[in-house]
C-alpha cells in the first residue's frame, strides 16, 4: 500500500521528507590566542619531528594541525607550546610561523614544478668547493650563485684543499662578478672564514667530497658531522649528512647550516628578472630592452651589449653575468 494512502505521512508533514541534519558544533571563526607561546628557531627535521633551540633549551616538537600543509623548514622562526622543557620524552607544538626574510630554494631538476625550500632565514650561501680531488664543477657552482642571488643572499666562495691546487685558476672565473672568497687548506688556520661567518647565518652547500663537514667540525668542534671520502674511481664523494642542521659558532656571535652534499641544483624557479636585478649596475642598462628580453647572449637588441659597445659596461663582467644565466637551462653535473 503507497505511504500516501496509509495514512502514516501527510502533505503537510514535512519533516518526514526532509534529509536528517547531522548534529555538530558551530563553526567559529575565532582561532587560539596561544599567549603562553615560547619563540623557537628550527636547527634540524627528521620525519615530521623537528627539533628548535628555545632559549637554551634543544626541544623537540611536532606541527599543529591548524598549519595545514605550511612547510616548517631549518632556520624557521616559530611560536612553540607544550613542554618546553627539553627533558626527555617531551613534546611541544610548532603553532605559527613568522615571517621568512629569506628562502633558499632549489627544484630536483629544471622541469621539476614542485619547489623546495631548504633554509630560511638565512643571509649568506658559502659554496663549498674543492679546488682538487675531487676536481670543481663550475657548473654546478654558477648554479648554486644563482640561487644565492634570487634568494637575496650574500655569496661566499669557500675554496679548500689548496695545498693541492691553485686557487687562481678558478678564482679567475668569478672576480669579475665580485664574489668575495676565502681560501683554505688541510691543518690551516680557518680566522678568514671565521671572519666572513661572525654574526650571520650562512649556509654550507657543496658537493660530496669537498671537505664540507671537516669545514663544519673544525668551526664546531662538538658538531660530530661525520666525513666521506672520495672515490678513486669516479671522483665523487660520499654523502655523510644526511639532514640539514643548524649550528651555533662558538665565540663567533653567527650560525652555520650544513647541508647533505648535492649532485643537482636545479632552478626552474629563478626567473631572468630576478637574476639581473642582483647586479645593480647592468640592471640600469637593460631599461631600453625590448619587452621579454633574458639578457641572454642570443638577444639581438639588449641595451647589455649596447653599454659594452659604448664602453659603459665591462665586456667581462657582462660575459659572467650571462653564464650564470645560461646556468639557468645547462646540467649541472
Amino acid at each position: 500500500m503507497g505511504a500516501s494512502k496509509s495514512g502514516r505521512y501527510t502533505e503537510h508533514d514535512h519533516e518526514h521528507y526532509e534529509r536528517p541534519r547531522r548534529r555538530t558544533r558551530p563553526r567559529t571563526k575565532e582561532r587560539p590566542t596561544y599567549d603562553d607561546a615560547v619563540d623557537g628557531t628550527v636547527v634540524t627535521v627528521d620525519r615530521g619531528r623537528y627539533t628548535l633551540l628555545v632559549g637554551h633549551s634543544t626541544v623537540t616538537a611536532m606541527k599543529a594541525r591548524p598549519l595545514g600543509r605550511k612547510g616548517v623548514v631549518v632556520g624557521d622562526r616559530v611560536r612553540v607550546v607544550g613542554d618546553v622543557s627539553g627533558a626527555d620524552g617531551a613534546l611541544a607544538r610548532i603553532v605559527e610561523v613568522a615571517e621568512r626574510t629569506t628562502v633558499l630554494r632549489r627544484t630536483a631538476d629544471d622541469d621539476d614544478p614542485v619547489e623546495r625550500v631548504i633554509v630560511a632565514n638565512a643571509d649568506q650561501l658559502v659554496v663549498v668547493t674543492a679546488l682538487a680531488d675531487p676536481e670543481p664543477r663550475p657548473r654546478l657552482i654558477d648554479r648554486a650563485l644563482v640561487a644565492a642571488y634570487d634568494a637575496g643572499m650574500r655569496p661566499l666562495l669557500c675554496l679548500t684543499k689548496a695545498d693541492l691546487a691553485d686557487p687562481e685558476t678558478l678564482l679567475s672565473t668569478y672576480r669579475s662578478l665580485g664574489v668575495p672568497w676565502v681560501v683554505t687548506h688541510k691543518g690551516g688556520d680557518l680566522g678568514e672564514l671565521r671572519d666572513a661567518l661572525r654574526g650571520r647565518t650562512s649556509v654550507l652547500i657543496g658537493h660530496s667530497g669537498v671537505g664540507k663537514s671537516t669545514l663544519v667540525n673544525a668551526l664546531v668542534p662538538d658538531a660530530d658531522r661525520a666525513i666521506g671520502h672520495v672515490n678513486a674511481v669516479t671522483g665523487r664523494g660520499r654523502h655523510t649528512s644526511t639532514s640539514a642542521l643548524m649550528l651555533a659558532l662558538p665565540e663567533d656571535g653567527g650560525w652555520i647550516v650544513d647541508t647533505p652534499g648535492i649532485r643537482s641544483f636545479g632552478l626552474a624557479h629563478v626567473e631572468p628578472e630576478s637574476l639581473i636585478e642582483a647586479f645593480p649596475d647592468l640592471d640600469e642598462m637593460t631599461e631600453d630592452c625590448p619587452r621579454g628580453c633574458t639578457h641572454g647572449a642570443d638577444e639581438p637588441e639588449c641595451g647589455l651589449d649596447a653599454a659594452v659597445a659604448a664602453g659603459e659596461a665591462d665586456a667581462e663582467r657582462v660575459e659572467s653575468f650571462r653564464r650564470l644565466l645560461a646556468a639557468r637551462s645547462e646540467p649541472a653535473y
